[in-house]
């Protein structure tokens, strides 16, 4: 079971913070839609996705040659009140915003992964 240290602790990144606020919005998202949206490379966005999904906060899963990232489903009812406050807090914020812009700009996989 994730403690509330470990949750904050997983947090406390802007990298993981900025993944987990888009997630927050977006179902899933594969590697390289958020390579393209946080414009960072794809190693470090990896890196960061492992200790999300080593903690159980995300939930990954192949389709076809892409992982695609989502909230972990078993994750705690007081997670997702977190996350969904810090997704409010960050509305309007950079580089919160410009990445959400950026995301939904970017087309699915197809168009994004070669």
């Amino acid at each position: 079971m994730l403690t509330p240290e470990e949750f904050t602790k997983a947090l406390s990144d802007e990298t993981r913070l900025r993944i987990l606020v888009l997630l927050t919005q977006m179902d899933e998202l594969c590697v390289c839609q958020l390579t393209e949206a946080l414009d960072i490379i794809q190693p470090k966005i990896s890196r960061h996705l492992a200790v999300l999904r080593e903690k159980e906060i995300l939930l990954d899963q192949r389709k076809g040659q892409w992982i695609f990232y989502r909230l972990h489903p078993g994750l705690e009812k007081w997670c997702h009140t977190t996350l969904n406050g810090l997704a409010r807090g960050c509305e309007n914020r950079q580089p919160y915003t410009c990445d959400l812009e950026k995301t939904n700009r970017s087309n699915l996989p197809e168009g994004l992964c070669s």
